[in-house]
């Protein structure tokens, strides 16, 4: 089956989880990505729970289909065989702190001179310029950073982060991106260029609304749960058995949803007659939502709104979005045979394609599985 990526080959640096989820990507869409590692121990993510039979689930998931070399690039050796996969490569990948590749002479600089079709891509918390380019990062310190914890919980309760790692996630989807428009105009140009994505950036671009409430009206967004900054109702709502969501942006939903609770007079109420009025009402309105889900069951209410065109849904847990038909119909859960930890499965990849899929064809790799064919084959030609 054709890929997007076919004869695309990827050298990957990178450790942990934005760097490698970025050439995840790469490699479900067909590139052959060697990833290099340190010897004896790896990718630190090898050493992550949950495990299989010892094999680590984190790295399974994040390393699926690409190749393993270990290398040791302190020693000069190693370069002979970089070196030369550099020449046959078409991107390369890194996410250590700036400057740690040009002291290993693996800049951009260096490998252009080898390659000047490179496309090479770094990854780091605060980006490769700026006051802060030297700070270390973790995907908590780019969440507070840029901005997100700030607006992330509850007014009466401390900051907090989003409960998945958007920082990291966010850079390595932007990454898999700008190596994208870069090998299009690599296509166009025969130019190689350098992509610099930096965590914090990522975050600062994901605020939205939240930014430009402060640009247009000099408004510094707070803390407000589940609530929608301009819209309503927009929020969490307790039912008879627990919480569902409700989703209304508009003045037709809201029509719609006053005649679902059979509450026709509402739309005529001066406090909710606009989204903006709604939004400055919203506690009240909320009494109002509640009072009416109170008789019904997460199953039931959910279903009464959906039937009414509203959007709402239940709260899921991991097991139960793990479960869901919906996933399995997805293919967002994929089985894959490994070699030691036996039948795994992984999250499937959200991108489908009518005439290139992607495809899950591989395991991770063993720590050095790779070496004999592209080590041994280099130092012999």
């Amino acid at each position: 089956m054709q890929q997007a990526l076919d004869n695309i080959k990827v050298l990957d640096f990178s450790r942990v989880l934005a760097g490698p989820y970025c050439t995840m990507l790469l490699a479900d869409m067909g590139a052959e990505v060697i990833k290099i590692e340190r010897p004896e121990t790896g990718d630190d993510t090898r050493g992550f729970g949950p495990f299989q039979k010892d094999e680590s689930g984190y790295f399974m998931y994040l390393n699926r289909g690409k190749k393993s070399i270990a290398l040791d690039l302190k020693q000069p050796e190693s370069f002979e065989v970089i070196n030369q996969l550099v020449k046959e490569s078409d991107v390369v990948v890194e996410n250590f702190r700036p400057g740690v590749m040009k002291k290993l002479g693996l800049d951009y600089e260096s490998l252009k001179a080898i390659n000047p079709e490179i496309v090479y891509a770094s990854i780091s918390g605060f980006g490769q310029n700026g006051p802060y380019s030297q700070r270390p990062a973790y995907d908590i310190v780019a969440q507070a950073m840029g901005g997100l914890t700030s607006i992330t919980g509850y007014p009466d309760r401390p900051p907090t982060k989003a409960g998945a790692s958007l920082g990291d996630m966010g850079a390595a989807l932007y990454t898999a991106y700008g190596i994208m428009v870069a090998l299009f105009h690599r296509e166009r140009t025969g130019e190689g260029q350098y992509v610099d994505v930096a965590m914090v950036d990522t975050i600062f671009s994901l605020l939205e609304s939240n930014v430009m409430r402060y640009t247009v009206d000099k408004i510094a967004p707070e803390r407000m749960g589940n609530r929608h900054p301009i819209s309503a109702p927009f929020d969490t709502y307790k039912v008879k058995d627990g919480y569902i969501v409700i989703a209304v942006a508009n003045d037709p939903l809201f029509e719609r949803l006053c005649s679902v609770m059979d509450k026709a007079e509402l739309t005529k109420d001066p406090r909710f007659y606009t989204d903006v009025e709604r939004e400055k009402n919203e506690a009240a309105l909320k009494v109002i939502i509640e009072t009416w889900l109170e008789h019904y069951t997460v199953d039931e209410a959910v279903d009464y709104l959906n039937d009414g065109g509203i959007p709402s849904s239940p709260i899921l847990n991991i097991d139960e979005i793990c479960e869901s038909e919906h996933t399995k119909t997805r293919e967002m859960l994929v089985e894959i045979e490994h070699p030691i930890a036996g039948k795994t499965m992984i999250p499937g990849n959200p991108v489908k394609l009518s005439k290139t899929p992607s495809v899950i064809k591989k395991p991770s790799p063993r720590l050095g599985e790779h070496n004999e064919t592209y080590i041994t084959y280099q130092k012999n030609r």
